[in-house]
């Protein structure tokens, strides 16, 4: 029988999620998905009075560091942004690149079932995960420098330019 995997949300935690397009397929390689994503990121930390520590939205994933304010919610914080961000999306690439699903098809689901969490509880291995998180890009060879990404909050952190979404340390 499978084990079944038990994400820790019992403690105001710092949250590092990683989740990925269902069976990676790169649907956030083009600019408007990654805005949608975004967009849709915002909402939800407005709505559930979160923090965004950084982030890191790469063709077929996304890393984020996320601090809720309560326990109990990241599921539900979680299932919404996806939610959201994959109807949307689906309906951009519908209205907006009609032939790019032609590929290899719609697909049944746009994200991957679940997501993985790994809860922070102090300021090294945060720093440690904002860093693994931002040279992730340099090493998929997307970019020479996770500054150069306007897709991550690499920027936000070597020179406070804006990254689309407010980026906020949390101790």
């Amino acid at each position: 029988m499978r084990e079944r995997r038990r994400v820790a949300d019992d403690q105001l935690y710092c949250h590092f999620i990683t989740f990925s397009v269902y069976r990676r397929r790169r649907l956030l390689e083009l600019d408007p998905p990654k805005r949608i994503l975004l967009g849709v990121l915002n909402f939800v930390l407005e709505k559930h009075v979160a923090k965004c520590v950084g982030f890191v939205v790469m063709p077929d994933h996304v890393h984020v560091l996320v601090w809720l304010p309560k326990t109990g919610e990241l599921s539900k914080f979680m299932h919404e942004w996806k939610r959201q961000s994959s109807l949307k999306i689906r309906a951009w690439y519908r209205d907006e690149e009609t032939n790019y699903f032609s590929k290899f098809g719609e697909g049944d689901k746009f994200w991957q079932p679940k997501y993985y969490s790994f809860s922070i509880d102090n300021q090294s291995k945060l720093e440690e995960k904002l860093q693994y998180m931002h040279n992730n890009l340099v090493r998929a060879g997307l970019v020479d420098r996770a500054t150069d990404w306007p897709w991550s909050s690499a920027r936000w952190y070597a020179s406070q330019y804006s990254v689309g979404v407010k980026i906020e340390w949390v101790d």
